[in-house]
């Protein structure tokens, strides 16, 4: 390999799978390979819904040794899960899955104590009933939390397994609700008022910092020669999905597509009007000082629940048919928290149009149309709504992660918003987590520079609106039972 082409390692975790992927940069050149992946299944247990959290890391140690020799290790995640150690470092029991019940209720105790308005005037994060704060409140009489000495998130356990160093990595810790988005750092008052310890969080990183080196028995495991750093990269997988989103210029909106979709803008400056908090959306960390702006819409966790009930048939035969299922005859809320928890999506998916008056879908087909329909529904009110409040037009909407792989969603996509849809790459996550390491090394330069690139040497399809955006307004209003 050319001295000026480096190979990163990109730990990437999703919430139904993991992978580790090996991109290979160079002055004009990047190409990313998979060299593991495994699938990610949480476990329910008497005390309720876990994470897996060591199969996962065999899953790296195995896909570190797949990989080869790398310049460099990077891990992103999902975000607000952690894992809680004792004093001798050891990990106290699997970490809680989001969708777990135990956060059931409990913002509405946070609120008693701050008021909703405050909390987001502070944090500006979106309620999600699973945010980290409301996680921590919950556990607050635990005897796991009690015996803590530390809590590190999960893409920061990984590092710390690899590494035996324990940092926590801003992009995430900003998904915690504990974070002030104005200062970057934590914010203290709402920590207090709260009952948090501040003192259990490792100190912040930022994307690009060193994360210490693989120590010497993952050496032996992967087969690796040391010495191989770990790189802090953006480890909430959206920052590093917004990172590799391959813009030219600041007149973009972006949805990351997965389990989630998270649909928004990059800006300067926080949003944290009340009439953003009433609109739900979320103002997360990023690269470079930037802000992602965004609302969490439920995604194509929806289908792919919907899937697993009918036996997993493939997509690949299922789209086509969708496609020719009429067009917005039945939508549904896709942020509403109803279709959060596991199990039965079918039918709560037709109980929610039977609930509205809209006509039931009952085939797979019917119900994939329903879902696409309100997914670029959802991803419609997002960008709109996000230009509104922030006071930031768009001319294109750039569409990364997985559901660049549908092409029927970002058909629908351009449709609903009336904007051209630019999609791909589809493992943005993970260019994302390769480019920071890239960048930390010196082979690439600024984040627009690094965007660049990915236009350069990516394949990216567009796809042109059809037709005007009045059904889609018809359809909106219909669901809002206007």
């Amino acid at each position: 390999m050319s001295a000026l082409v480096k190979s990163y390692a990109a730990v990437d975790l999703g919430a139904s799978s993991g992978r580790v992927m090996v991109g290979r940069v160079g002055p004009d050149s990047l190409e990313l390979t998979e060299a593991h992946r495994f699938a990610n299944r949480p476990v329910r247990v008497p005390d309720g819904l876990r994470w897996d959290v060591l199969a996962l890391y065999r899953g790296v140690l195995d896909g570190l040794r797949a990989a080869g020799q790398v310049d460099s290790v990077g891990v992103d995640s999902w975000a607000v899960d952690y894992g809680l150690l004792d004093a001798d470092g050891a990990l106290l029991g699997n970490p809680v899955h989001y969708r777990d019940s135990r956060t059931e209720g409990v913002a509405e105790k946070v609120w008693a104590t701050v008021p909703a308005g405050e909390l987001y005037a502070a944090t500006g994060l979106q309620y999600a009933p699973f945010n980290t704060l409301y996680q921590l409140v919950a556990a607050r009489d635990s005897a796991q939390l009690r015996a803590a000495q530390r809590l590190l998130l999960v893409p920061d356990l990984l590092s710390y397994w690899l590494t035996g160093e324990q940092g926590t990595e801003l992009t995430n810790a900003s998904t915690t609700q504990l974070i002030d988005p104005r200062t970057r750092t934590w914010s203290h008052e709402i920590a207090s008022r709260l009952g948090v310890d501040l003192g259990l969080f490792a100190p912040l990183r930022q994307p690009g910092d060193p994360a210490g080196v693989l120590r010497p028995e993952v050496l032996e495991e992967t087969g690796l020669r040391a010495p191989v750093p770990v790189t802090a990269v953006g480890s909430h997988d959206t920052a590093s999905a917004v990172a590799a989103v391959p813009a030219d210029g600041e007149r973009f909106a972006y949805i990351c597509t997965g389990t989630w979709s998270l649909a928004g803008l990059e800006l300067d400056a926080p949003v944290l009007s009340e009439e953003s908090r009433t609109a739900n959306f979320t103002n997360e960390l990023g690269l470079d000082g930037t802000v992602r702006y965004l609302r969490n819409i439920m995604g194509l966790w929806l289908l792919q629940e919907c899937l697993r009930d009918w036996g997993e048939p493939e997509l690949s035969t299922l789209l086509p048919v969708a496609a020719k299922v009429p067009a917005l005859r039945s939508v549904v809320d896709a942020g509403d928290a109803a279709f959060l928890a596991p199990g039965r999506m079918p039918e709560r998916i037709a109980d929610a149009c039977r609930a509205s008056g809209q006509p039931v879908p009952g085939t797979p087909a019917e119900i994939t149309r329903c879902i696409l329909d309100s997914l670029a529904l959802a991803h419609r009110r997002a960008v709109e709504d996000a230009q509104r409040l922030a006071g930031h037009p768009v001319d294109v909407v750039h569409l990364v992660g997985g559901g660049t792989r549908n092409a029927l969603l970002c058909q629908l996509t351009a449709d609903a918003c009336g904007l051209p849809v630019v999609a791909g790459p589809t493992e943005a996550a993970a260019f994302g987590n390769v480019l920071v390491q890239a960048r930390a090394h010196g082979l690439v330069g600024d984040l627009a520079s690094g965007r660049r690139l990915l236009a350069r040497t990516q394949p990216l399809t567009r796809y042109e609106p059809r037709g005007d955006t009045a059904r889609w307004h018809e359809a909106q209003d219909r669901l809002a039972g206007g």
